[in-house]
């Protein structure tokens, strides 16, 4: 499958910070491509690298198969964008305001009209076209922002974690959006701290730490390929230290807690887990209920690989 954008070797330095380590990427076209990694892993440098807002100390970067320069104006209006501030002008109403980014780039009047109702449709804003900015809510604000960087109808859309700090119905509104985008075929990178979000829409994944990529796949590819296997949870009012004990001391579980009369028991890959912990629940005459089996999620992926320390 071809690929529409195509970085190989990247490195950004700050001083004597790496911000970004030799860097490869690619971005397949018709795909939506999550971008997952914690806070200061590199994400946002290496949005700014492909759009060439930021030089780069080494390697390069190719979009539709042409080298991405700050002049490469050709590329750039093939190329949506939806940063996580919001960006637009207080003075002008929803419609001006999409309107205003469409005509960066489209000038035909009867055709921006329909690009931008179009717009306006995906993100559901038809009730707040005269509307300043000023009186939507932060959910409206957000959909109104996606609207601006989508207008002009581009072939690649980058979008910086459009859903934060908005309402479950706008952030249906938005995922709902993204994925008529692309399947209408726009190629779509997408960064959230959402792991669910990520899970819902993105066909490929890679997880950026410390400025360098530590995975990448498929979300199923991803999940098979950390220690976690399966999580059994249950309620029982008691379970003494000593059965805690020796629930762990299976050779396939890697962590079990008791708190608050619920226990749950994270296993790596092996066979009968569920059924040997039965067993040793069963051998110590434990009452419990509401047995829960659960898979590995993007979640745990994320946590196994990148630690649970609290980042900056």
């Amino acid at each position: 499958m071809e690929n529409l954008i195509e970085v190989r070797g990247l490195v950004k330095k700050y001083k004597e910070l790496i911000a970004i380590n030799n860097v490869d990427l690619d971005v397949k076209k018709g795909k939506i491509l999550g971008l997952l990694g914690p806070n200061g892993s590199g994400k946002t440098t290496l949005i700014n690298c492909i759009l060439s807002l930021l030089d780069f100390n080494k390697g390069s970067i190719k979009i539709c198969g042409e080298e991405m320069t700050p002049e490469s104006y050709h590329i750039k209006e093939k190329i949506g964008v939806v940063f996580q501030d919001v960006g637009v002008f207080e003075e002008l109403t929803v419609y001006e305001n999409i309107d205003y980014f469409c005509s960066l780039y489209i000038n035909d009047k009867e055709k921006r009209k329909k690009y931008v109702n179009g717009a306006i449709d995906l993100v559901g804003l038809n009730d707040f076209k005269k509307f300043v900015p000023k009186k939507l809510s932060g959910g409206l604000l957000r959909r109104l922002n996606i609207a601006c960087g989508i207008a002009h109808k581009p072939e690649i859309i980058i979008l910086d974690e459009p859903t934060v700090a908005v309402d479950p119905q706008s952030r249906n509104n938005i995922l709902e959006g993204i994925k008529k985008l692309n399947k209408e075929g726009a190629t779509i990178i997408y960064t959230s701290h959402y792991m669910e979000e990520i899970d819902l829409i993105c066909d490929d994944i890679v997880i950026l730490d410390k400025g360098k990529v530590i995975a990448k796949g498929t979300s199923e590819e991803l999940k098979n390929s950390i220690e976690v296997n399966e999580k059994i949870k249950f309620d029982t009012k008691k379970l003494s230290q000593a059965v805690l004990k020796e629930i762990k001391e299976d050779k396939n579980v890697i962590e079990a807690l008791y708190k608050d009369g619920s226990c749950e028991v994270i296993y790596k890959k092996g066979n009968n887990n569920l059924l040997n912990l039965i067993k040793t629940l069963n051998k110590h005459n434990i009452e419990y209920e509401a047995i829960h089996l659960s898979m590995p999620t993007l979640n745990d992926v994320f946590l196994e690989l990148t630690g649970k320390d609290l980042r900056d």
